[in-house]
């Protein structure tokens, strides 16, 4: 098992292992235990090491080739500093159809790899990456089908603090990765500057 990227607590405190109560089948190897209350609860190590590897693979491309995606409300602000911490397009909002298929639409960019908070609510965007040969990667919950994911990051897409750190690590990541930041050095925003301000 690799180092976790923060203590332990600080995921907890973000709820990124809290899934819902609906598992699939794709989800499983994900799932570390149900609560009382019906949640199925994610296992944060395994998070863990997917965003390491996510990142790993992200830290390949051009920032200029990656996009990433949000159409839900608590992914959109967190997206918008991801993209401005690593030069990476951002999608915060509605993705309109045509945006990697249709070369006449004035808005339609040609990423390599695609980056979704939720299969569910950005299956527009994968159904076009996958018609495009392009490797997508997903922040899964416990419900989500993997079916065009590449990369699944197992986390609670649906929690503001949730989706902030995760997009936060995940930015952290890459830069260590590419060399930008040193190994052991934090980004200068925190996990709050991702969060929507409510």
């Amino acid at each position: 098992m690799s180092e976790l990227l923060i203590p332990l607590d600080r995921y907890l405190a973000a709820g990124l292992h809290i899934g819902t109560q609906q598992k699939t089948k794709d989800m499983e190897r994900y799932i570390y235990r149900v609560r009382a209350d019906g949640l199925y609860v994610l296992d944060v190590r395994k998070t863990n090491d997917r965003i390491m590897s996510a990142a790993k693979f992200l830290a390949k491309f051009d920032p200029d080739d990656v996009l990433v995606v949000s159409t839900r409300q608590y992914g959109q602000a967190p997206v918008k500093r991801f993209g401005e911490i690593t030069g990476a397009k951002t999608i915060p909002g509605r993705f309109i159809p045509g945006t990697l298929t249709n070369p006449e639409y004035n808005k339609f960019i040609e990423p390599k790899v695609v980056v979704v908070t939720d299969p569910r609510s950005d299956s527009q965007a994968i159904i076009e990456a996958k018609q495009m040969g392009l490797p997508v990667v997903a922040l899964c919950d416990t419900e989500n089908l993997l079916g065009n994911v590449d990369i699944v990051v197992p986390v609670n897409n649906k929690g503001r603090k949730a989706i902030a750190l995760v997009y936060w690590l995940l930015a952290r990541q890459i830069l260590r990765e590419k060399g930008t930041i040193a190994e052991d050095q934090d980004l200068d925003a925190e996990p709050t500057d991702f969060e929507l301000k409510i």
